[in-house]
C-alpha cells in the first residue's frame, strides 16, 4: 500500500471508531452547558459551534444552556457598578440585573448566528419565555443576594416542541419568579434542571480545568469514568473542593434524576465535545449510575 494513503486511512478509522456511538445515541437529547473560556476566545467558540452542530446533523437532538458571567462582569464594570459579593456570590440588584439579561440575550443572539451560519435553525429561548424556567429567590446562608433565583420547576414543552420540529434550542439562563421578577440563574443549574426535565440522555459541563483530578494538584490523576457512589466517596473525603465541588454534586443529582452520564470536559480543547462523545477512550470525566456499563478500561 503507498505510504501516502495512511493518513486516508487513519481519518476512515475515525469515522469507524464514532459509528457506534452515533447508532447508540442517535435521536437522544443532549443538553451541553456552554461556559468559561470557550466562550471567550473566538476560535474555541467557533470549534465548540461546530461541534454541536455536527452532533445535530448526525441524528442526535443537542440543546445548549449557556452563561456568561465574564461578558456581564465587564459590562458591570463599564456601568460603575462596584460589585458586591456576599459568601463569594455575586449581590444582584436591580442595575446589575438590568444589565446580566441585556448581556445574556446578546450572547444568545450572538450563539444562534453562530449555528445558523453552519446551516442548522437555531432558536434562542429565555428562561422566561413560556415559563421555561420557574424561580424562588436564592440566599445566601440566610443572606439576601438579590435578583439571583433558584429553579423550583421546569416546564420543558417548549424544548421538547422546538426538538420535534427540528430546531436546535439556546437557552439563556433567566427566570421569573411567581410575581413575574425576573432572575439570574447559575447556567450550570439550569442546565442541570433542564436535563433532569427533558430525560436527556447525557449532560456536558465546558469548564477550564480538564476533569475530576483525585488529587487537585497533579493532572495524571484525572479520573475518566466514575459511579455515583465513587463521586460521593471523593466529595466525603475531602478530595473535591472550590468550585468543582457544587458542579459534581449538580452530576451527582442529574443521574440520580434519571440523565444517563453527566461530563465535565475541558472547554480549551479544540473540538472536546466530539473526542468525549465519539472516541473509545474520552479526554474529560464521565459521571455514570451505579449500576451502568463502563465505557471505559481503566
Amino acid at each position: 500500500m503507498d505510504s501516502s494513503m495512511q493518513p486516508i486511512l487513519d481519518k476512515a478509522q475515525v469515522l469507524i471508531e464514532a459509528l457506534p456511538y452515533i447508532q447508540r445515541f442517535n435521536r437522544k437529547i443532549m443538553i451541553v452547558k456552554y461556559g468559561g473560556s470557550a466562550m471567550v476566545d473566538e476560535e474555541l467558540k467557533k470549534q465548540v459551534i461546530q461541534d454541536v452542530t455536527l452532533l445535530k446533523l448526525v441524528g442526535f437532538k443537542p440543546i445548549i444552556v449557556h452563561g456568561g458571567g465574564k461578558e456581564i462582569s465587564k459590562w458591570v464594570e463599564k456601568n460603575g457598578i462596584k460589585p458586591e459579593f456576599i459568601n463569594g456570590l455575586r449581590k444582584t440588584d436591580e442595575a446589575t440585573m438590568e444589565i446580566a439579561e441585556m448581556v445574556l440575550n446578546k450572547v444568545n443572539k450572538s450563539l444562534v448566528q453562530n449555528v445558523q451560519s453552519l446551516g442548522v435553525n437555531a432558536i434562542g429561548v429565555s428562561g422566561k419565555d413560556g415559563g421555561l424556567l420557574k424561580v424562588d429567590k436564592k440566599l445566601s446562608d440566610g443572606q439576601d443576594i438579590g435578583y439571583v433565583g433558584e429553579i423550583k420547576e421546569v416546564n420543558p414543552k417548549i424544548l421538547e416542541d422546538l426538538l420535534e420540529k427540528d430546531f436546535l434550542p439556546i437557552v439563556c439562563p433567566i427566570g421569573m419568579d411567581d410575581n413575574f421578577e425576573t432572575y439570574n440563574i447559575n447556567a450550570d443549574d439550569a442546565a442541570c434542571a433542564i436535563a433532569k426535565a427533558l430525560n436527556a440522555e447525557k449532560l456536558a459541563f465546558l469548564t477550564d480545568i480538564e476533569g475530576v483530578y483525585k488529587d487537585k494538584d497533579d493532572p495524571s490523576t484525572l479520573i475518566s469514568e466514575m459511579t455515583v457512589d465513587e463521586a460521593r466517596a471523593l466529595i466525603g473525603d475531602g478530595y473535591i473542593g472550590g468550585g468543582m465541588l457544587p458542579k459534581l454534586t449538580n452530576c451527582i443529582d442529574a443521574i440520580e434524576q434519571g440523565v444517563n452520564r453527566v461530563h465535565i470536559l475541558d472547554g480549551r480543547i479544540a473540538h472536546c465535545l466530539l473526542l468525549e462523545f465519539f472516541t473509545n477512550k474520552g479526554i474529560g470525566t464521565a459521571i455514570i449510575g451505579n449500576k451502568d456499563t463502563r465505557y471505559y478500561d481503566e
